[in-house]
């Protein structure tokens, strides 16, 4: 049983307020209850399926000015809270990446 809608048939369901939408982890707990036999009617009744995630990537991170000092000073290494951080950017920039780890 193939069961095919259209983008402006979604759409439409979902201005309506009648659009079935679960996540991943909602339908993986359907088929789980239901049994692997009930695939297709889960898949007739569900109209979207989300799924997303959380994962920084290596080049995620954040940029940091501390400012200038005076005496002026160039940061050749660093850490923040025992995580390396990225120095020589510029005088007094820091780059650290959101996957880096503690030392």
């Amino acid at each position: 049983m193939v069961v095919q809608r259209s983008i402006s048939e979604i759409n439409a369901k979902i201005l309506q307020g009648e659009a079935q939408v679960l996540t991943v982890t909602e339908v993986k707990q359907r088929v789980a209850a239901e049994g692997e036999g009930a695939i297709a009617q889960i898949a007739a009744t569900v109209d979207v399926i989300t799924s997303g995630t959380f994962e920084p990537m290596e080049s995620t991170g954040a940029f940091l000015n501390i400012g200038h000092t005076d005496p002026p000073i160039k940061i050749r290494q660093c850490w923040l809270d025992d995580v390396p951080a990225y120095a020589g950017l510029g005088a007094v920039d820091l780059y650290l990446g959101a996957t880096m780890v503690q030392d």
